[in-house]
């Protein structure tokens, strides 16, 4: 009968510092795997597994929402839907880059640093693709035409090319100086999910102060509490930095941070979803309707920059051999 032998896993003293994740003791695999190794630990325990499948599966969950939207609306003659569909394709991307890079990191020093290259890229496009449906379906009456709404996509655009700029740059500075790194990549991803979020917490607030029967407002409070909750979790490391090896394989914040990155996403797209039904006439009636160069076109152009940050990058981590060679025989 035909056996599959799985790659040996390895502690943490056995991989160099690039590869290693604070307080995670065991589990690693091999820091230069094959393609074919990446694939099969898919499938075998180890401290990636669940960051693998925490993020594959939905995935494929969002890509069905997008199918069954495509089969259910006319959307070729319907441009108000268009900023959601764009939306959409975004929260598709998203995880599916992570998967991907958690996949395939173990390949080199340098495929793990442009593994996540990518994964940071996308992660940036998905925040651009809720400004766009914020901006069509979310904001607040009195912000609607104003000169900060017509502006707000431009800066959300702005706050991509910061964001991947930022993320990527962190990967220099990570195995020298880590607590600057987590900051600079925190705030990389939690200023344009804040900048993002404006017209939501100024509706919130309205809502609050002047009491509010709107049926969508508790969807978009668990939403808020899930993208608060990812944020704490990234940041703080629990709870494997309470007892460092416990959590290798099962429970460590990161993939604690992927499930509540998630849930948080199908709340935003539940709360969406109701806005945009709800609001539609409202909507349609005090402002123009979006057109593909407000929807994809934005993204369209921020994926371009992207690439080409992320080409800079790449390029720099070949251009500067004493880099790799330092990563990759550090202990």
């Amino acid at each position: 009968m035909l056996s599959l032998k799985l790659p040996r896993l390895l502690s943490i003293n056995q991989v160099p510092k690039v590869f290693r994740e604070r307080d995670i003791l065991f589990g690693y695999r091999h820091p230069w795997s094959s393609a074919r190794d990446c694939i099969f630990s898919v499938f075998q325990m180890t401290n990636e597994t669940v960051n693998i499948w925490t993020h594959l599966l939905p995935s494929g969950y969002f890509l069905w929402k997008l199918f069954v939207l495509l089969f259910a609306w006319d959307v070729w003659n319907d441009p108000f839907a268009w900023p959601f569909l764009t939306y959409m394709l975004t929260c598709c991307l998203y995880p599916l880059a992570s998967s991907f890079a958690h996949t395939f990191s173990t390949m080199s020093c340098q495929a793990r640093h442009i593994c996540y290259f990518f994964d940071y890229g996308a992660l940036s496009l998905y925040s651009l693709g809720s400004a766009i449906a914020y901006s069509a379906y979310v904001f607040p009456e009195e912000w609607v035409g104003s000169t900060f709404h017509q502006c707000y996509i431009f800066i959300a655009v702005l706050n991509t090319v910061l964001s991947t700029s930022l993320s990527c740059y962190s990967r220099f500075t990570e195995a020298e100086r880590p607590k600057f790194t987590k900051v600079i990549r925190t705030v990389a991803f939690a200023y344009p999910y804040v900048f993002d979020s404006l017209p939501l917490f100024y509706r919130l607030y309205l809502c609050a102060a002047r009491g509010c029967s709107e049926i969508v407002i508790p969807s978009h409070y668990r939403h808020v509490a899930f993208a608060f909750l990812t944020c704490f979790i990234y940041a703080t490391h629990l709870p494997e930095r309470l007892v460092p090896g416990l959590f290798d394989y099962i429970g460590h914040s990161h993939q604690l941070f992927h499930i509540c990155a998630v849930m948080g996403t199908h709340f935003q797209m539940e709360s969406l979803l109701i806005d945009m039904t709800d609001r539609r006439d409202w909507l349609l009636a005090s402002s123009p309707i979006p057109s593909i160069s407000q929807t994809v076109g934005p993204v369209v152009a921020s994926l371009t920059i992207s690439l080409l940050i992320i080409a800079a990058f790449s390029t720099t981590l070949y251009s500067v051999p004493k880099f790799s060679r330092r990563e990759k025989h550090r202990d």
